[in-house]
């Protein structure tokens, strides 16, 4: 008996409690107190939870509505503390890249609306036996200043692109040493996703292990590992908030910033890194895509190899790099004096749930994607007036997105299209980062950059919805970036002018 009446007498309690609460609503809004806030009645709610099902094993069968009654109440309690996800506006404060067209915001941009081309002949290996010989390759490329020297030796290539382009984030967005020391780093975090993760250093460590394991690097492991990217640069920086890394292909870096963005929604953080990374150029990478039969073998003339919606295409072309954005919450980013180059909308995600490298023959996954993304971004579609498309350069790829967006815009006279991939190749995970940052860049400069190399349009595609082979003027409303990934993975998000 004695074990039995600290629980009876806990559940007499409450009970009492609970209908004194009854009888003094009309006095009293909320009945059931709490401990230093929402934290100390989810505690309570959990234990009397528990009391309530140990009161039933033992036959009090009546006590189920009395604590019911108690429950609700402290859950309003819950509900009513939780932060309006809309009430938090997030912003765009910095911008990093590395790709084969520059390691600078506006370098990058410039050479985009130039028409500059970043493929070229792969240098880095020998691929003479590879039906593909042509990448965008990045041709140079240095650390100093941005990583360890010691590490920069051991990282996979995929991590050096990540910090550089992380730091380079936060330098371009204005946070010095002396601010970061300021930040409350309990609340600031890394987002930052891979598609492909360390290959080379997976690839060394296989090589030495055919001699001997005591051959392998003690950090093949950690390195190889996609979430390590985001954990050493959080290290460095001393950011304890939301640290992890998303792997969902070629939508990778779409993913990660539309979840870093709303982790600073829900009031989680009030700073984000975000974005994607990867590096695949080696002969396990190529080798890889190549046995898709998804790669253009136009080796003689590589400029003109990545085709988006001309009949000539003959599969995409790869890349590397890391596109990294620095996201805020708006009063943060006051603050401290920031300046604001795009205002995030939101965005969204889904699955075609169809083929591992196929779309949707018709284009469902897509549509939905776009349109939910609309929906939470509370974005009209006559507001959209720039696609920032996926558009690989591959058969069915570029057609389905295409008929999707016309579906979605066609409506809008003055909707301007156009594919980043045309001139950098496709940087697996890292497309959706830099292709933020040129969607971003065609919102501060009023221009937004040619499509390379579409002499031969597909019938279907309307010339007049894409942006022809030179820049062209666009005051853009509400510009939309796409990504999509093998596995049927898509992600849409939205950037406006800050207003």
């Amino acid at each position: 008996m004695a074990a039995v009446a600290g629980p009876l007498c806990t559940w007499l309690v409450a009970a009492c409690l609970s209908a004194a609460c009854d009888a003094d609503e009309h006095k009293k809004k909320h009945c059931c107190p709490t401990r230093s806030g929402v934290g100390g009645g989810a505690m309570f709610g959990q234990g009397r939870e528990r009391r309530r099902l140990g009161s039933r094993r033992r036959g009090a069968a009546r006590s189920g509505m009395a604590m019911a009654v108690a429950l609700q109440a402290e859950r309003n309690v819950i509900e009513k503390k939780k932060p309006d996800i809309k009430q938090r506006r997030v912003v765009v404060t910095g911008m990093g890249v590395v790709t084969p067209l520059g390691h600078d915001p506006d370098v990058f941009y410039n050479n985009l609306l130039d028409g500059v081309s970043g493929i070229s002949e792969i240098e880095r290996f020998d691929c003479s036996n590879f039906p593909t010989r042509i990448a965008g390759e990045i041709k140079s490329f240095s650390t100093d200043g941005w990583v360890a020297r010691k590490l920069a030796k051991r990282m996979d290539k995929f991590m050096l692109y990540l910090i550089t382009a992380g730091k380079k984030a936060l330098e371009n967005g204005g946070l010095t040493e002396e601010l970061m020391s300021e930040l409350d780093k309990t609340r600031c975090g890394v987002l930052i996703g891979s598609a492909m993760g360390g290959m080379k250093v997976f690839n060394d460590a296989i090589e030495a292990l055919r001699v001997s394991y005591k051959k392998m690097n003690p950090f093949c492991v950690p390195f190889a590992t996609t979430n390590m990217g985001s954990a050493i640069l959080a290290m460095d920086l001393g950011w304890m908030g939301p640290n992890y890394s998303i792997s969902t292909a070629c939508a990778t870096s779409n993913f990660c910033i539309l979840n870093a963005a709303n982790h600073i929604r829900r009031g989680e953080a009030d700073v984000m890194l975000c974005g994607g990374s990867d590096a695949p150029l080696i002969p396990i990478g190529l080798g890889g895509f190549v046995a898709c039969r998804a790669l253009s073998q136009r080796n003689s003339d590589p400029t003109k190899a990545s085709r988006p919606w001309d009949m000539d295409r003959d599969g995409f072309v790869m890349g590397e790099g890391a596109g990294v954005l620095v996201l805020e919450e708006l009063e943060h980013a006051k603050a401290r004096g920031a300046k604001i180059y795009a205002e995030f909308l939101g965005g969204s995600f889904t699955c075609d749930a169809y083929h591992m490298t196929e779309p949707h023959p018709e284009g469902r996954g897509i549509t939905l994607c776009i349109e939910k993304a609309l929906a939470d971004s509370g974005v009209a579609r006559e507001e959209i007036n720039y696609v920032n498309a996926h558009a690989t350069s591959t058969q069915s790829g570029d057609l389905k997105e295409y008929e999707a967006i016309v579906r979605c815009f066609g409506q809008n006279p003055q909707l301007r299209v156009n594919s980043t991939k045309s001139m950098t190749g496709h940087l697996i995970g890292a497309a959706g980062g830099i292709e933020a940052v040129a969607s971003i860049q065609a919102i501060r400069t009023g221009w937004v950059h040619p499509n390379l190399n579409l002499k031969n349009p597909e019938d279907i595609v309307d010339v007049n919805v894409l942006v022809g082979p030179q820049k062209e003027r666009c005051e853009v409303n509400v510009a939309l970036s796409n990504s999509f990934g093998f596995g049927g993975h898509n992600s849409s998000i939205l950037f406006a002018p800050f207003k």
